[in-house]
């Protein structure tokens, strides 16, 4: 075990792919996710266990900080409860601090939307409390997205007074991967689940009228899922729509790297809310003018550095007018590059919350 654990309850490649790259952690977690990849599993302290069993694990080892998930998370809440009271149990039994941290990008309230039945109304109730009695315990929270400062400071701002805070943007570094000379100008790449929360149909309905007004627009479909057909059909309509399901991760990076917009149009539905986007992180990382919604954590920041960001209802014209706009920019990649930090934002954040701590741990 290493001397800090981050705590999941499902493990997936993403969580691994970022591993690599933060600070050294034993990874606990209770399942893994349909696309874990063993192959980035290599190098890496992976403890899968129940509950109470990882509970366990914390409470053995000599661990001196502990992640574990956002308070307002509310399908994980009793988990996560049970994570921040073994770590302060063991605090307690070897009479050495241990620091609790969390990373929160949540920027929907899930207490927003009224209860439906009497037992949604308990349930609600409990994961409320449970928010609170973790927000009570930690030491550490850092925000990605000052849209989720502002959620956290009005549901939890009394219960993370004693909490240090900082805001450190969910925005990447410059991909390190090989720089490619064939970036296609008139090129835009969706990368995203074929879900309806993705903004997939409002981009199919839209772009007809960007290559009525752009005849040389092309547009690559990247992703999987229920509306892969969708996408199909506007491929089969509309010349220059490529749909490509499910690349691996190398041919990802090219077809981002070769296009000069990214899309993510993301809906909210009635429970989910974008929180940043991983589509948007990695077209930023690779020198893409971004076409958005305001759903994401990161609007705010995209409008204030030259990129176009729609209200989620706007009509196909809008949405058009949007993409068209930021082609005819012709932006280049080394502008978009230049407003990055040096550092990953998630690392930077990281880096932070696992710092050595002034003063008396909460208990």
């Amino acid at each position: 075990m290493h001397d800090r654990a981050r705590v999941y309850e499902s493990l997936r490649s993403a969580h691994l792919e970022r591993a690599h790259a933060l600070e050294p952690a034993s990874l606990l977690h209770r399942r893994r996710r349909y696309d874990f990849d063993p192959a980035l599993a290599d190098g890496l302290d992976l403890v899968q266990g129940g509950t109470f069993s990882l509970a366990v694990t914390i409470l053995r080892s000599r661990l001196a900080g502990v992640e574990v998930n956002e308070p307002l998370l509310r399908s994980g809440s009793w988990k996560t409860v049970v994570a921040v009271s073994a770590a302060r149990w063991a605090a307690r039994v070897r009479r050495s601090p241990v620091v609790v941290v969390s990373y929160a990008i949540e920027n929907h309230d899930p207490f927003g939307a009224p209860a439906r039945s009497w037992r949604s109304t308990v349930r609600a109730r409990l994961d409320r409390a449970m928010g609170r009695y973790t927000a009570r315990r930690i030491d550490r929270i850092a925000y990605g997205t000052t849209a989720a400062a502002e959620l956290y400071g009005a549901r939890l701002g009394r219960e993370l007074d004693g909490a240090a805070a900082t805001v450190v943007p969910a925005l990447p570094a410059p991909c390190d991967c090989p720089a490619s000379g064939d970036r296609d100008p008139d090129r835009v790449v969706f990368v995203g689940a074929f879900v309806p929360r993705k903004g997939l149909a409002e981009l199919v309905q839209a772009w007809p009228l960007v290559v009525d007004r752009h005849p040389g627009a092309r547009l690559t479909l990247v992703g999987k899922g229920p509306l892969e057909e969708l996408a199909r059909d506007l491929a089969a309509r509309v010349e220059g729509v490529d749909v490509v399901v499910d690349p691996p991760r190398s041919e990802l990076h090219r077809v981002i790297r070769t296009s000069a917009v990214l899309v993510l149009l993301s809906q909210r539905t009635p429970t989910w809310r974008e929180q940043v986007g991983l589509p948007i992180v990695e077209g930023l990382a690779h020198g893409c003018a971004v076409v958005t919604t305001e759903e994401t954590g990161l609007a705010g920041w995209l409008s204030g550095h030259g990129h176009d960001v729609v209200p989620a209802s706007a009509a196909g014209g809008q949405v058009a007018a949007a993409i068209g706009a930021a082609l005819a920019r012709r932006r280049s990649a080394g502008s978009v590059l230049a407003d990055l930090p040096d550092v990953d934002g998630r690392l930077a954040a990281d880096r932070w919350l696992f710092q050595p701590l002034a003063g008396t741990p909460r208990g």
